[in-house]
């Protein structure tokens, strides 16, 4: 049984074996072309983790030329060639590890774009400000993902760990719990699942990333009708901490993660991460893929990745 093998059977009951894979941005260098193929492969076979996690390094580029709500209906349509690097990277990675391991693109969501964009807090205020008139922007660039993801899922991608934010407790600052959720119901979400249901009708394996990497969350519910074969997200939480086990139940699938990116992952020693994966899978359930809550730091050490990852697959 192959990588591919075992992700695919877990996603069918297999409980048996416990799949790890853990992600990190790699230095500029390894952004383009070959070299961004090479180091993919470099660290995914280092690591032993269970599947490919492609990084996205082509972010949207920074416009000056929004400040008020009614810019967005400017915002450019970034065709194919935009995703170019990308949708090379994937293709090379496709060909040369896909036939022992899924191959998952990392797509951010519209709303993340939108940040990227101008920046998060002129994306909040302009959705209070005027919502009908930031639709329009987020139009635009959920037409435009949906090119990348269309092109993806012609070259063979086997999912997209859909990474997706909005939904935090903080995020509209000032707003009645009641306000919040319709911002996001209304602005974020609708554009979230455009893709996502995309992705889900063509892919084996789609990854739904609740990010917490700015503002955590106090609820979970407004993503329970997100695809995805597997939900990532931080156990801890505004309010309290949540276990895997909950998680699991609440999204009826299994739960991806139990390792924070910023604790033993990237201070500890490997004997040390490998003990604490190990204390965190006693408890976690059968059929899960053990991983940090987010991206770990780029200066976390390999050996210290690969004790987790061997940590789960010595799991009995």
């Amino acid at each position: 049984m192959n990588k591919r093998e075992a992700v695919l059977n877990l996603l069918q009951g297999d409980d048996s074996y416990t799949p790890a894979a853990f992600f990190l941005h790699f230095d500029p260098v390894y952004h383009t072309g070959q070299a961004a193929v090479e180091k993919h492969l470099e660290f995914f076979r280092y690591t032993g983790m269970d599947f490919v996690k492609i990084q996205f390094e082509d972010g949207f580029p920074h416009l000056d030329s929004i400040q008020k709500p009614e810019d967005w209906a400017a915002m450019p349509l970034y065709k194919k060639d935009f995703y170019e690097n990308q949708l090379r990277i994937a293709e090379g990675l496709i060909r040369a590890a896909g036939k022992e391991a899924l191959v998952v693109q990392t797509l951010y969501s519209p709303f993340m774009c939108a940040c990227h964009t101008t920046s998060s807090q002129m994306v909040t205020e302009h959705m209070r400000q005027n919502p009908a008139a930031v639709k329009r922007g987020m139009e635009i660039i959920t037409e435009s993902l949906m090119i990348f993801v269309k092109e993806l899922i012609k070259l063979g991608i086997d999912g997209l760990y859909a990474s997706t934010q909005g939904g935090e407790a903080r995020r509209f600052e000032g707003a009645s719990p009641a306000e919040s959720l319709a911002l996001f119901n209304e602005c974020i979400k609708p554009y979230d699942l455009a893709l996502m249901r995309e992705a889900s009708a063509a892919c084996p394996f789609n990854i739904l990333h609740i990010c917490d990497y700015s503002l955590g969350y106090d609820d979970l519910t407004r993503f329970l009708d997100y695809p995805g074969q597997v939900v990532n997200c931080n156990l801890v939480m505004e309010n309290g901490v949540l276990t895997a086990q909950e998680v699991e139940q609440m999204f009826g699938r299994p739960f991806m993660g139990g390792m924070q990116r910023k604790g033993v992952l990237a201070t500890g020693r490997p004997e040390e991460v490998r003990a604490a994966a190990q204390d965190f899978l006693r408890t976690a359930p059968r059929r899960m893929i053990l991983a940090a809550d987010c991206t770990v730091p780029s200066s976390t050490p390999w050996d210290n990745l690969r004790a987790a990852i061997e940590a789960a697959h010595a799991r009995s």
